[in-house]
Parts: structure tokens; C-alpha cells; sequence
């Protein structure tokens, strides 16, 4: 059997590469070792028949607004996929006695100003002038962020942002880049709480507050979550997975779950088999695509086979793990801040700067943190197809966590492995959602606790627990992701290529990896 191309990996990535393909006549192969397809974009029921929950991935504001939606999207909505808008994307509770008890980011710049300027006048000002930035900045830096690197595509999105923003605007852009979270929130805004709104966004992205490189994250989350508000996926974010399987089979592309590639088959330099666990090997006639992580292409895929200096791409540093808590409820949270917090997507549960880089600090000495931050989403407020009629879900991220975990900062808990633990912290996680939310425990009618170790069992790409298939410090961004010398998806290896959360522009639910190395393919 043979193929144009065999992609290895039905994560979104690969399946947005498949799609591209197929629609440009290529017979492409897609084999998934899992029996679902999606990776990290899974929706199922884990806790109770009729509450749907996203395991990992739930906001797919990336994927709605990617280039890939941009172009395929009216074939997908032929397939079933539908987004639902959520005009309140993101908020804050503080702790008990501060003041605010909590802030909140909504679609629209008079309403999140007339909410920032209770709290800060000067803040407000500060708030529309970035604005005023973003509007002047975000075309050069999406360009940028959406350019295969190298690239003349990337040279001219930056010759054209020093065209329109001028040395200062260029000095400015490039120290926002490499800012820290606490640096740049601090010199933009005089407020605990508008700071803290931001940059728990860092967190999403491995960035605590201190960490060069991680101001970009928050700016770009808070200034287009403004705009446009969030999207999530009908009924579910699977509900794009579904669409793109359904769309590359009615274009004649294939995808088989159920089945491991155990190697890649390399002769004179060039990728020309893939081989499946049962020993069938099938070949690939133009290209290759693995949509794994690197250790693994680079370890069992290819063996001996790897090319010189694939070392660095190999060992690619994880971020810190995360552990998921979905909730079947029988009532929203009763937010004791404010039950106008019912009304928004995500409820950030980061009460602090000092708090956040203490839980990063402990996470990544091995510590279970004392207090993580949590991200707590309420699909069911804008979705309830999720749910029975009157219940809803609850999506609990705890960030960020140790992969093996050698003591306990709370000094509560013994050095164990996260199949002995997991239960006794996610009731220290629910102690916290109780102090922000009395009498959610009440209201629980079933739970399903995944661990790092769960994480990485379900998807061996999510190597540790860590959510975002690497970590993305600078060391580890643009041109050195997955190492220097392995850009544009090249691997060193001739027709073998890789995408994926490891590879630039890096994680999220916009497919660009996939999509992008599609596009340059396919011509």
C-alpha cells in the first residue's frame, strides 16, 4: 500500500495538514495510534451520561481565527462545524477582602474600560492606549507569528513593521517581546488587580511572572479577547475534529485509528516507509509527516536513522505538568465575589503575582505547589447542549504542577507517584474552588480527575503532563523550536517533515504548523 503522504498523528495539526493536502489532490494517509482522533482536542462524557466536557483544549478562539479557518472554514461548516461566541472571554477572583473582589474582560472597549476605570483611572488610560498600540502593531506581529521561520514571508512582515511603526514603535515591539510578565505589567499599569488579570495568561504558556519573553502572551490574549471575545466549539471542541475528519474523507484522504507507527523507514537520506506495530509497512511517495513529539521522532521512529544534531530537537525541555478537574454540576458556582463571575468563560482563580511565581517556583523544584493557579472554565454558560437541562460542566486546569512530584510545599502530602496522589490533591484544588465559591461541593454530582500522568498516558505528545509539548521560553521559541537548524519543519532527513505543539509558532488550537507546512507542500 502507498500513499502521497502518511501523516503520523490525528491530532488537529496533522489533520489540518491531511485537509490541506487531500484538497490539492494528494492521497494522504493519516494513522492515529489512539482509537479517538483529536489529541489534545477531545470532548467525552467522563463523568456522567449527558455532561459533555473537553478534556484538554476548550477555547478555539486560535482555530476560528487561523488562516487555516480562514480557508477551509466553509467546507468545514458544510461538515458540522459551528462555534458560539462568548462575549465575557475571561476574569479574575481575588481573595476574600481585597479590593475589587475581582475584575473582569469583555467584548468591547467602553465596557472593559468603564470596568478597569472603577478600579484605576490612570489604568483606563493606560488600557486605551494599548489599544491604540494593538491596533497599530497586531498586523505586523500576527504576520509574523503566522510566517514559516526563516522566511522571506517572515523578512518582509518585519521590513513592513519597521515601515509603518518606525525604530521607536520597531524598540518598542522588540522589548515587549522579550519583557517579563512582572516588568511590563508593572511599567503599564498601576493596579495589583489589572495586572493580575493579565498575566495569568502567562501561565497558560509556561511564562510565571518573572520569566523572560512572556509579556507577549497576556498582551496579545487581553487586546483580542477584547475584540472579539472567545469562541468555543458547539456541543464541544471535538466538534473541529469531527468536521475535518468528515471533510478529509469526503475529499478521498484516509484515516485509520488503532494504528501505531512503530518505525520510519529512511534509505539514501530520504524517508521512503512507515512500519505499523502488526509489521504492514506502507510507503510514502512524497512526504512523511510526523505530528509527534520530537523525542519520539527522533528516538523510536527513526532509531538509528536520525540524522546528525537531532540531539537538542530530541531532548526538548518540557514546561511544567497540569492536572484536569472536570466537574458535573448541578448548579454554576456561587462565586462569593460576585455572581456576575457566572457570566463569563474562563474564571482565573490567581489572586496574585507573588502568588503565581511562588506556585511556578515550587512546581518546578519538584514541590506540589500550595496554592496553584486555576483556570476554571464554564462552557455550559454559553453552551448548555453540554449538559442536562438546569446542569452544567465544570473545566478546572490546575496550573502548573511537577511531572514527578518530590515533595509537597504545604507539607501535607509524602513524595509519591501521581497515581497515588492525584485524588488527595485535586481535594486540596476544590478546597480552593470552595473558597472562592461556597457550597460547590454541594452542587457536585460527579468528577473525573486526570493527572500529568493521565495527560501523558492519553497522549504520549504531552510528554510529563506538560500540556503544551514543551515549554516556550525564549531559548525554546522561534527559530529554536524544536532546535536551531530544524525550522521550516525540516527534520534532516529528506520527505520527512514534523509539525505540532513542538514545532514553531508553537501550541494552541490554530494549526498553523500543520496548515502552514500543507501550503508549502502542495505549492
Amino acid at each position: 500500500m502507498s500513499a502521497d503522504a502518511i501523516i503520523i498523528g490525528a491530532g488537529h495539526n496533522g489533520l489540518a495538514c491531511a485537509l490541506h493536502l487531500a484538497s490539492r489532490g494528494w492521497k494522504v494517509l493519516v494513522l492515529e495510534s489512539s482509537d479517538t482522533p483529536g489529541g489534545a482536542v477531545k470532548t467525552a462524557q467522563v463523568t456522567l451520561p449527558g455532561f459533555r466536557h473537553d478534556l484538554y483544549a476548550m477555547n478555539l478562539s486560535l482555530f476560528a481565527g487561523s488562516a487555516f479557518h480562514a480557508e477551509h472554514g466553509a467546507t468545514l461548516a458544510r461538515h458540522g462545524l459551528a462555534f458560539i461566541a462568548a462575549a465575557r472571554p475571561f476574569a479574575s477572583a481575588f481573595a476574600e477582602g481585597s479590593s475589587p473582589t475581582w475584575l473582569g474582560l469583555e467584548q468591547g472597549l467602553e465596557a472593559t474600560l468603564a470596568r478597569i476605570g472603577r478600579v484605576s483611572a490612570r489604568d483606563a488610560q493606560a488600557w486605551r492606549a494599548l489599544d491604540a498600540r494593538f491596533e497599530r502593531e497586531a498586523p505586523h506581529l500576527f504576520a509574523l507569528l503566522g510566517a514559516p521561520l526563516p522566511s522571506w514571508q517572515a523578512a518582509r512582515a518585519l521590513w513592513r513593521m519597521g515601515r509603518s511603526l518606525g525604530l521607536a514603535g520597531m524598540a518598542d515591539s522588540a522589548r515587549l517581546l522579550l519583557s517579563s510578565p512582572r516588568d511590563w505589567l508593572s511599567d503599564t499599569f498601576e493596579s495589583e488587580a489589572v495586572r493580575c488579570l493579565l498575566a495569568a495568561w502567562g501561565l497558560h504558556l509556561d511564562f510565571a511572572p518573572d520569566v523572560a519573553g512572556g509579556a507577549l502572551f497576556p498582551y496579545l490574549e487581553a487586546m483580542a479577547g477584547q475584540r472579539f471575545g472567545m469562541a468555543l466549539g458547539q456541543g464541544g471542541a471535538d466538534v473541529i475534529v469531527r468536521a475535518m475528519v468528515a471533510a478529509l474523507r469526503a475529499a478521498g484522504g484516509e484515516l485509520r485509528t488503532g494504528a501505531r507507527v512503530r518505525r520510519i523507514h529512511v534509505a539514501g537520506g530520504r524517508a521512503q516507509s512507515v512500519e505499523l506495530d502488526d509489521g504492514q509497512r506502507i510507503e510514502a511517495r512524497r512526504a512523511v509527516i510526523a505530528n509527534v513529539h520530537p523525542g519520539a521522532l527522533y528516538g523510536a521512529l527513526l532509531g538509528a536513522a536520525a540524522p546528525p544534531g537531532s540531539a537538542q530537537a530530541r531532548d526538548l525541555r518540557p514546561g511544567p505538568a497540569t492536572m484536569m478537574i472536570h466537574l458535573a454540576l448541578d448548579a454554576l458556582p456561587a462565586w462569593r465575589a460576585s455572581t456576575e463571575l457566572q457570566t463569563f468563560a474562563y474564571v482565573h482563580l490567581a489572586p496574585s503575582l507573588q502568588q503565581m511565581a511562588q506556585a511556578y517556583t515550587q512546581a518546578m523544584a519538584g514541590l506540589l505547589p500550595h496554592e496553584p493557579v486555576l483556570v476554571v472554565g464554564q462552557p455550559t454558560v454559553f453552551d448548555p447542549s453540554r449538559a442536562p437541562a438546569g446542569k452544567h460542566v465544570l473545566w478546572v486546569q490546575v496550573r502548573v504542577l511537577p511531572a514527578k512530584p518530590c515533595g509537597d510545599a504545604a507539607g501535607q502530602m509524602a513524595a509519591a507517584h501521581w497515581d497515588d496522589i492525584k485524588d488527595a490533591y485535586a481535594e486540596r484544588v476544590l478546597d480552593i474552588l470552595e473558597r472562592y465559591a461556597p457550597g460547590l461541593r454541594g452542587s457536585v454530582l460527579g468528577r473525573c480527575v486526570l493527572s500529568p500522568a493521565d495527560l501523558e498516558r492519553d497522549n504520549p505528545n504531552l510528554v510529563g503532563g506538560d500540556s503544551l509539548s514543551g515549554s516556550h521560553h525564549l531559548d525554546q521559541f522561534f527559530l529554536f523550536r524544536p532546535a536551531f537548524g530544524r525550522s521550516r519543519w525540516r527534520t534532516g532527513v529528506g520527505g520527512l517533515f514534523h509539525i505540532g505543539a513542538s514545532t514553531w509558532p508553537g501550541a494552541g488550537t490554530g494549526a498553523a504548523s500543520g496548515y502552514l507546512l500543507a501550503r508549502d507542500l502542495s505549492g
